[in-house]
């Protein structure tokens, strides 16, 4: 496992949701509706809106670089309520991932995890970013995707995926 590859895709996987947004604004002046709206939209009554899945996702990545390099994640409160403030949280956790350098994780996959959620116990570095990290990054994304699709954004596979480094 390399932990740094992983900060990068979550940074990766960030700027897709960003430019997400940006095919959200297009969509609400193509149909002539507040954007905004869009924010509080959910998939279900029980579900997280669109604002929080965003803002789990962004805390799911500082958290997790923040456990395995040591270094403080940005604070967030929790209180966006429009597009901008979504995208200025966005852009403030891709600023701390792109601190996270290689030597910061050296050794990630052995420190433990004590996240305040788990009252004191702990887990290794590995098991929490294959077992814990990676699953809750991706459900909020996906989340966050599937309810600007549901609501009528054109969003497509590649949207989601993005470039791939591919090679001859």
């Amino acid at each position: 496992m390399n932990v740094i590859e992983l900060v990068q895709q979550y940074a990766k996987m960030l700027k897709h949701v960003d430019r997400w947004l940006d095919k959200a604004v297009e969509h609400a002046k193509k149909k002539s509706f507040d954007v905004e709206t869009l924010v509080h939209a959910r998939l279900a009554p029980d579900m997280y809106s669109l604002d929080r899945q965003i803002q789990s996702a962004c805390d799911t990545a500082k958290f997790s670089a923040s456990y395995l390099s040591g270094k403080q994640p940005p604070v967030h409160p929790d209180t966006e309520k429009t597009f901008a403030e979504l995208r200025a949280r966005i852009q403030s956790c891709l600023a701390f991932l792109e601190t996270i350098g290689a030597a910061d994780v050296a050794g990630a996959e052995d420190r433990k995890v004590t996240p305040k959620w788990l009252q004191g116990k702990w887990v290794k570095g590995d098991q929490f970013l294959v077992q814990v990290s990676l699953p809750n990054f991706y459900f909020h994304v996906t989340t966050a995707y599937a309810i600007l699709r549901h609501n009528g954004v054109d969003l497509g596979k590649n949207d989601f995926i993005g470039a791939i480094p591919q090679r001859d």
